[in-house]
């Protein structure tokens, strides 16, 4: 099967990086990556200009960068704290997910993608809790959640 080779706009995970010269099955280029903006055709004319795109692609990324430290910094002394009730023996009714997490700190006026914060599973149990918000590959952050039990 011939593949089709592509210069990434965009980083893309499991991928590549922004600016790199990658090759990947036909339609998985021409029904994703083309449409979505992540990649060009490698074509003579894009390849020529590749130097130019990578310049642009890299100054974006600064920027990106730059953002995404500060909203790390912002986060990085935060605590979230998220009040569930609880019945007999502290033990909690449902559970605390990433969208409980995002408009806790939606609350306290720090704004953050639901889909960022990383939860391998819900969170189940009264405490202090870790988790994990990468708002990039390089760029990730701890944030404290206390789940706090109150009693129905």
């Amino acid at each position: 099967m011939a593949m089709l080779q592509i210069i990434l706009t965009q980083d893309v995970e499991s991928l590549g990086r922004a600016g790199e010269l990658v090759r990947v099955k036909p339609g998985y280029g021409r029904n994703y990556l083309l449409p979505r903006g992540f990649a060009l055709l490698a074509t003579k004319s894009n390849l020529a200009q590749l130097e130019h795109h990578r310049r642009e692609i890299a100054a974006a990324q600064a920027k990106v960068r730059a953002e995404h430290e500060a909203q790390a910094s912002q986060l990085k002394e935060a605590v979230v704290s998220i009040p569930r009730k609880v019945g007999a023996e502290d033990k909690m009714y449902g559970s605390v997910t990433t969208k409980d997490i995002a408009e806790a700190l939606a609350a306290q006026n720090v704004m953050v993608d639901r889909k960022l914060i990383k939860l391998p599973e819900p969170i189940k149990l009264v405490g202090e809790h870790e988790v994990e918000v990468r708002f990039s590959a390089d760029v990730s952050v701890s944030l404290k959640v206390q789940v706090i039990g109150v009693k129905s």
